[in-house]
């Protein structure tokens, strides 16, 4: 079956991928059509990887081929999730200024909406009139659900989860076409049941007295992420934490670590009986020879201080070469600060065959960028070099991608 996945720019759009994902491993043949906002929380290449195909989202790209209507006009089903107020207003007023709204309007296949937005937009006597209008002329509607909303908000506007929005889709387009192929929906909630994942996330510090410590820039915001969604798939996670700046997940067992020595014991220990390992975290490459004991005092060291630095041992290396058992999935990291892509890519294959590892996620880094709760992106190659997915969005839906790529169901 030909699915059209509209996605629109609310928040939610990061719970699209799953959308998405559940269709694809469904079997089916899904296109994504997102608006231009929905492009400012989920990239475009993590959604050519989920959904294995080519993204378009201009109204005027291949216009030879027409094909502000040739999407809809083949398509069997289409489903717009999240659905924004903005997006029921103009889906009710017929409106079709971009190229979801043309496809919609060139179509005859169901259309399935899961909204999703603040309370108080959706309480609006606008919001639902606009809703009235739809459910009048056939569309189906999905949630939205009550619950945790942006920020401290919470109450009636969240949308549906992926499964809930994917099950009844195809129950909708059976019963428009009974001849339509009707595959089970996977249950990707639960994709990593009675795995166990280790994760290790922040930055290790190398103190130089009591006070004082080397460190690095990272936050922990995307090993944060990975735990969050390999929880979400019913994994036993462990996550390493490294001097997080941002929140633990709820849901994980938390093992605090400061230095590299810490986390290449705690990494020995819990590595032992994990399906998979991700090393997530930033390493501190090297350690003072000699810790004072006391803080350094600026006045008895004069204008010049030199540091003696000693090599830390490599935790993934060492993950990678003493695994217990055969099968066992070592992820690793590299932070490059090459801006050249080819060049990236280069040292990203030293770096894996350095290391042993089966997969490398090789994002590029520098003073305003990859680190921090913000966008991002990445490029994941395997143990041959290979480069088998690129993702870009929110960390949220990066670290979506990343398990689909190194952790499959």
């Amino acid at each position: 079956m030909k699915v059209v996945v509209g996605i629109t720019g609310g928040i939610a759009a990061y719970k699209a991928v799953g959308v998405v994902r559940a269709l694809v491993l469904a079997g089916h043949d899904v296109h994504v059509v997102p608006t231009a906002a929905a492009l400012r929380f989920v990239g475009r290449p993590t959604l050519e990887a989920i959904s294995r195909n080519p993204v378009e989202s201009d109204l005027y790209e291949g216009v030879a081929e027409v094909r502000h209507v040739a999407l809809g006009q083949s398509a069997d089903l289409i489903v717009i999730a999240p659905a924004t107020a903005n997006t029921l207003a103009k889906l009710a007023a017929g409106l079709a200024d971009d190229l979801l709204g043309t496809t919609v309007l060139a179509s005859t296949a169901p259309l399935v909406v899961a909204p999703a937005m603040h309370t108080e937009m959706w309480a609006h006597a606008a919001t639902q009139a606009n809703v009235r209008t739809l459910e009048a002329r056939g569309v189906v509607l999905v949630g939205p659900e009550s619950g945790q909303l942006t920020g401290t908000d919470s109450g009636a506007g969240r949308m549906s989860e992926p499964t809930d929005i994917v099950t009844a889709a195809l129950d909708v387009a059976l019963a428009a076409n009974p001849d339509l192929d009707r595959t089970v929906v996977p249950e990707t909630s639960d994709r990593l049941a009675g795995r166990k994942v280790l994760i290790s996330a922040g930055g290790t510090r190398e103190p130089l007295d009591p006070v004082r410590f080397l460190g690095n820039s990272s936050t922990g915001s995307q090993g944060v992420a990975l735990a969050e969604a390999a929880r979400d798939r019913g994994a036993e996670v462990v996550l390493l934490a490294a001097n997080l700046e941002v929140p633990a997940p709820a849901g994980v067992r938390v093992v605090d670590v400061g230095t590299a020595a810490a986390m290449l014991a705690a990494a020995g220990v819990e590595a032992l009986d994990a399906d998979v390992v991700i090393m997530a975290a930033a390493v501190a490459d090297y350690r003072p020879s000699t810790v004072a004991q006391a803080k350094l005092k600026k006045d008895d060291l004069g204008d010049t201080l030199s540091i003696d630095l000693v090599r830390n041992p490599d935790v993934l290396a060492s993950i990678a070469a003493n695994r217990p058992r055969p099968g066992q999935v070592v992820v690793g990291f590299a932070a490059e600060t090459e801006r050249d892509p080819q060049r990236r890519l280069a040292l990203g294959r030293e770096k894996i065959a350095r290391k042993g590892a089966d997969f490398l996620v090789l994002n590029e880094v520098g003073f305003e960028r990859g680190f921090g709760p913000g966008q991002t992106a990445v490029t994941v190659i395997d143990r041959s070099g290979r480069v088998v997915g690129e993702a870009s969005g929110t960390k949220t839906s990066v670290a979506d991608a990343i398990l689909d790529l190194v952790a499959p169901a």
